[in-house]
């Protein structure tokens, strides 16, 4: 994939309408017997901003995950794309997916172009409204882990996401003893699945459209 006009494509294609949920649900886990994992809440979502952060390396389009650290949480452990709460400060999700950048992976925010964003979407485990936003830039960063947030970041090649040999499924073992029949992405070696996998199941659907390979 040529960098400007992957990025080129995605400016255009974002503004046209977008697959959304229908991407969505090709990546949605559910529980072992095949039933959808359905939760509610008492307080209405939360607003969130992602980012998916396109570099060139080599002549090699990629973009970072992050993987979460242990904790005693609902993401404990699992692979994401930086990202995190708006707060007041932020103008827009926009704002809050690149300032949450450069506090988890170190990027200066100042130096991301932004291409776009993909559809909000419901991240059901936790109550937020995500923006996943698409942004670039020009070189290869230099990636500083924040060690609270971040305990390993992985840089998937683009191409990767629409390899049919990296989709991929099986059984697991979640919180709260659930089995789950969980679609996943295998990149970098890990397994990314969940509301990562869902968000960027967008991207993929968009991605089959470019006319460049």
């Amino acid at each position: 994939m040529n960098f400007d006009e992957l990025t080129s494509f995605l400016e255009k294609r974002v503004q046209k309408p977008m697959p959304g949920d229908v991407a969505h649900q090709r990546m949605k886990p559910k529980l072992a017997n095949g039933a959808p994992l359905k939760m509610k809440h008492a307080t209405p979502p939360r607003k969130g901003g992602v980012l998916i952060l396109l570099y060139q390396d080599q002549e090699t389009v990629h973009f970072p995950l992050i993987q979460r650290p242990s904790y005693e949480g609902i993401h404990s452990g699992q692979m994401a794309l930086p990202g995190g709460r708006y707060e007041e400060e932020d103008q827009d999700q926009f704002n809050t997916a690149l300032r949450e950048t450069e506090e988890e992976i170190g990027v200066d925010q100042n130096s991301i172009q932004i291409v776009g964003s993909l559809s909000e979407f419901f991240v059901a485990a936790s109550n937020y409204m995500v923006l996943p936003v698409i942004g670039k830039l020009d070189h290869k960063p230099k990636f500083v882990p924040e060690p609270r947030e971040v305990a390993d970041i992985v840089t998937p090649p683009v191409s990767h996401l629409i390899d049919p040999d990296r989709l991929k499924e099986k059984e697991m073992n979640v919180r709260n003893g659930f089995k789950m029949h969980c679609p996943y992405y295998d990149l970098a070696g890990r397994t990314v699945w969940g509301a990562t996998a869902m968000m960027l199941s967008e991207l993929v659907e968009i991605l089959k459209e470019y006319p460049v390979r």
